[in-house]
């Protein structure tokens, strides 16, 4: 099968329009293109001999094509040709001199033939032929230019314009080249340019807006730029720019993708002027419909390596976020849910499903352990942005030197130790909500950072000058007093004013005594799945003293005392001991020491009693005397009272 062949649409119109009849063959000597002149010598039309062997309209055609194939392997010159008989349509024969000449394609030839009618040869005939090849000569040379950058790889992309703005300069005759790009400013940069020996390139694009205006305003309208003198410029202050660099004629052709005028390639002089004909204006719109292509590649790359770029950038971001969630379902296995139905509970719930919908910035306040994680998550859930994870920040955990790169993200080598490149947590909370724990602990360097984060909506990767635009929703919490801390200079005062927007206080487990009962319920039915026991009922009089101990620490103080209590139960029945003051000694972990503790406990809740119904063997589903002798070996013995 023949290969096809697409006429290069950078000299087709000059091919169609020559007064020589000219076709284009394959190596095989199909013809894939014929112009007008043609057409009107043979009396075919297109469509009759395009796809059909050259020998139809010269029979001894495919004879030369073989003997140049046949020959030395460098191709003769234009002005080699045969005078052979043509046939035209209506079978008349007639005289015609044929010229060959073979172009390489990548791996294929075409043939580009000439065909002159030698019955019309006038007196101008060799006046024509020297037209016809230098035509030809200008089209072989934008057919090179063209090919130039097939397949060129994009880091010799700016190499080849270079050398290809020299080519031009030497044809045309002129002694500066350059190619230009339009900014999004509607500014002119030389990206590439080319000056013939012992002339000085032009500077004057630096600042063209200033110093070309009038050539800068047409050139970005899309209108070209061409003058043979410097009195045919309307504008002084061109005038006076370009007699300052010597230039004296100039000829600036705008370049547009998919309509937009993006670039210009301008051909100037210096040694003397020059009177732009309408035959070499015509020509240096065919060099610049080249460049058309080399800036559509140009983007085309440019816009294929942001593309790169964006995917690198969200693979390397969706990896973080796979780490952080598998962190972050280890760290917070076990969480409970938000559980409660005292009045304090309800109006904190109230606030959250007031502000929940909105992006507005909720201070949770409330001493440790009293769940304000838990409210922040409600929060969350409950907003437009619960389906993308929410990012938890203990900032109080983070030592002050790492903090920084933690909320913000560093580079590769952004400080010692600094192996990898790392994704900041407002980065991975970009279009989600930011939890800020024990804010009130961030240093006061590291607070003026986070209050501009806060007001920019910015970041900066450590090491890095890029600032990255971030839509985060924040939800901060302390168990400290910030209003004090702000009084005694360790909190900054705008800072707390920024997070202050919508406060919300978390009450502690002794101002809800009657959730305790529930809480612990939630509890018991999670350990029970991962202790794998079945308890499933809890002593009345131990709920009523859990419910009146103060516990100081909180929910996560009552969820460690049942935990500890699912572990050493072997009943159904769970009893859990109240906590040891604060002031008491530090608790043991070894296992006797816990279970004597445990023992203890239940004693105490029972008042001492041993046997019976609701007695301290009894709860502990031990037989009495099992239990007492358990109590001898421990070294637990009833306090004397009186």
């Amino acid at each position: 099968m023949e290969p096809a062949y697409d006429t290069p649409g950078l000299f087709a119109e000059a091919l169609e329009t020559s007064p020589t009849g000219i076709l284009l063959a394959t190596a095989a000597g199909t013809i894939v293109f014929v112009n007008r002149e043609l057409e009107r010598q043979f009396g075919y039309s297109r469509a009759d001999v395009v796809g059909q062997n050259v020998g139809r309209l010269v029979p001894d055609a495919p004879g030369f094509i073989r003997d140049i194939q046949a020959g030395s392997g460098e191709a003769p010159s234009v002005g080699a040709g045969r005078e052979l008989p043509g046939r035209r349509k209506d079978g008349s024969t007639i005289p015609v001199e044929l010229r060959l000449k073979p172009m390489r394609s990548g791996d294929d030839v075409i043939i580009i033939a000439s065909i002159v009618d030698l019955s019309e040869r006038s007196r101008a005939e060799a006046s024509q032929r020297a037209a016809l090849e230098e035509q030809l000569g200008f089209q072989r040379f934008l057919a090179d230019l063209s090919f130039q950058f097939i397949n060129l790889p994009a880091d010799q992309v700016l190499d080849a314009i270079r050398t290809g703005l020299g080519r031009i300069c030497q044809a045309l005759r002129v002694d500066r080249c350059s190619f230009f790009r339009i900014t999004h400013l509607a500014e002119l940069f030389d990206i590439a340019s080319w000056t013939s020996p012992g002339i000085a390139p032009a500077q004057v694009f630096a600042d063209g807006k200033t110093r070309l205006p009038w050539t800068i305003e047409r050139v970005v309208s899309g209108a070209p730029v061409s003058f043979s003198t410097l009195d045919q410029i309307p504008g002084e202050i061109d005038k006076a720019s370009y007699r300052e660099i010597g230039t004296k004629s100039a000829n600036y052709v705008p370049l547009s993708v998919t309509g937009r005028v993006v670039g210009a390639v301008g051909f100037s002089t210096v040694r003397a002027e020059r009177d732009w004909s309408p035959e070499v204006l015509k020509r240096l719109e065919s060099i610049a419909s080249v460049f058309d292509q080399v800036l559509a590649r140009l983007e085309r790359d440019e816009a294929l390596a942001a593309a790169v770029a964006d995917v690198q950038r969200l693979q390397q971001r969706l990896h973080a976020e796979n780490v952080y969630l598998r962190r972050e379902e280890r760290e917070h296995l076990g969480l409970t849910r938000l559980v409660g139905q005292s009045a304090a509970v309800r109006r904190v719930l109230d606030q959250i499903h007031q502000v929940a919908p909105t992006d507005a910035t909720v201070l949770l306040l409330g001493e440790t352990g009293t769940g304000k994680e838990l409210f922040a998550t409600q929060i969350h859930e409950l907003s437009l942005r619960r389906a993308r994870t929410m990012v938890r920040v203990n900032c109080g955990a983070i030592p002050t030197t790492l903090i920084e790169s933690e909320l913000f993200g560093r580079e590769k080598g952004a400080f010692t130790g600094a192996l990898a490149r790392q994704v900041g947590r407002f980065e991975l909370a970009d279009r989600s909500t930011i939890f800020l724990d024990e804010i009130g602990d961030i240093h006061p360097d590291m607070q003026v950072k986070l209050l501009r984060v806060l007001e920019e909506r910015t970041v900066e990767r450590l090491g890095s000058p890029r600032t990255i635009t971030v839509d985060v929703r924040l939800i901060a919490a302390s168990h400290r007093n910030l209003e004090q801390r702000v009084a005694e200079g360790l909190f900054r005062e705008d800072l707390y004013y920024r997070l202050n927007v919508f406060p919300i206080r978390v009450p502690p487990l002794r101002e809800r005594p009657e959730d305790i009962p529930l809480l612990i319920w939630r509890f018991v039915e999670e350990f029970n799945g991962s202790f794998g026991k079945r308890v499933d009922s809890l002593e009345k009089d131990n709920l009523a003293a859990l419910q009146q101990y103060p516990w100081p620490g909180n929910i996560r103080e009552l969820r460690n005392a049942v935990e500890r209590a699912m572990i050493v139960t072997t009943s159904r029945r769970l009893t859990v001991p109240l906590p040891h003051s604060p002031s008491a000694r530090r608790r043991s972990s070894k296992l006797l020491d816990v279970e004597k503790d445990h023992i203890r406990g239940v004693l105490e809740s029972a008042g001492w009693r041993i046997r019976g119904a609701g007695g301290a063997a009894d709860r502990l589903g031990l037989k009495p005397t099992t239990l007492e002798t358990r109590m001898a070996k421990l070294g637990i013995r009833r306090p004397r009272t009186g």
